[in-house]
């Protein structure tokens, strides 16, 4: 009885390891869309100064209505957060019209704003910083619900946020 207990608990284990899941070699690798996201979200600066690129993109972050959340300069890490509004006319428009038919139809009310900000000194003698940002925003319909969680990944935004990052960058090695 023993025996043949122990002798079915191995080929149940034995079975088991035999369920391990296989991690396809073409998972691990980065897509053709992730890189060129990369690309977008991130600029090197030829500054070797990381407390002068931090300093700037905690003043632009602010200066964008952002409140920091964390920071972390040794790390080079920071994160800020807006809320905003997210109300919009067509959400309302339709819910209007479903409620005249009796239906009721929650709607985007609110969103909150984040972005991540990372600098790593780069190069052989780490005589650069590269800064990668990533924005994200979460929604909240009138049911307080999330309604929308996604990274948001217009270029127009990251050029420009680049832009203003240089010009501060330059003001804060200058000391203007």
């Amino acid at each position: 009885m023993i025996r043949q207990s122990i002798i079915i608990t191995l080929c149940l284990a034995l079975l088991l390891i035999g369920c391990q899941p296989h991690i396809p070699p073409e998972a691990l690798q980065l897509n053709e869309e992730s890189l060129k996201q990369r690309q977008l979200q991130t600029r090197v600066f030829d500054t070797s100064d990381e407390i002068t690129v931090l300093s700037a993109c905690s003043a632009l972050l602010q200066d964008m209505g952002f409140n920091l959340d964390e920071s972390e300069t040794h790390l080079g890490i920071m994160v800020g957060s807006k809320d905003r509004s997210a109300v919009n006319a067509g959400q309302v428009a339709g819910a209007i019209l479903l409620a005249f038919m009796g239906v009721s139809m929650p709607i985007d009310s609110k969103q909150k704003m984040r972005a991540c900000i990372v600098t790593k000194p780069v190069g052989e003698k780490q005589e650069r910083i590269a800064v990668r940002v990533t924005f994200q925003r979460i929604v909240w319909n009138t049911q307080n619900q999330v309604s929308k969680r996604e990274g948001l990944t217009d270029e127009a935004m990251y050029s420009e946020f680049f832009e203003k990052l240089s010009k501060s960058i330059f003001l804060e090695a200058h000391q203007l």
